[in-house]
């Protein structure tokens, strides 16, 4: 096994939207926009013809307590197991990186408008990359019994 390097991650851009708490529910309708540094402008180049786009972010209200959370129930439903942390879709993390596949509405000079971005204002954005579905897609992908359970 490799040594582990020493990492540090600069935000490419910040999340603009209407949402400050972080136990928001409801994402899908969300409106946000990706104010993007304007060194990286050039770099959004063709990104518009993508329907889809994955946004990587760093989840910066995350406590020093949280990240150091190895296990937890996924939802507040009692009947649901307290799970690691890494079975389900947490900010506690020891990384609190968040993931989000959206929808991209537009891009305009430094500003990218999507749907259902689960971040709220004034989260760092890491990285950007489009939704390339030959990249991404699984054939019939699996998940425990318990997470048709927080869907309701």
């Amino acid at each position: 096994m490799g040594k582990i390097v020493d990492m540090r991650l600069q935000p490419v851009g910040v999340v603009g939207n209407a949402i400050t708490d972080k136990e928001h529910h409801g994402w899908k309708g969300v409106r946000s926009e990706i104010f993007v540094e304007e060194e990286y402008v050039p770099a959004l180049d063709g990104l518009e013809g993508f329907s889809h786009i994955i946004v990587l972010f760093w989840l910066h209200q995350v406590t020093s307590e949280d990240r150091a959370t190895r296990r937890a129930r996924p939802t507040r439903k009692a009947a649901i197991p307290e799970l690691g942390i890494f079975a389900w879709h947490s900010s506690k993390r020891p990384n609190p990186i968040g993931v989000s596949i959206v929808k991209l509405l537009e891009v305009h000079g430094n500003r990218i408008a999507v749907q259902g971005l689960d971040a709220i204002d004034g989260t760092p954005v890491l990285d950007l990359r489009p939704y390339v579905e030959s990249y991404y897609h699984v054939d019939n992908p699996a998940e425990p019994a318990w997470v048709a359970t927080t869907r309701t």
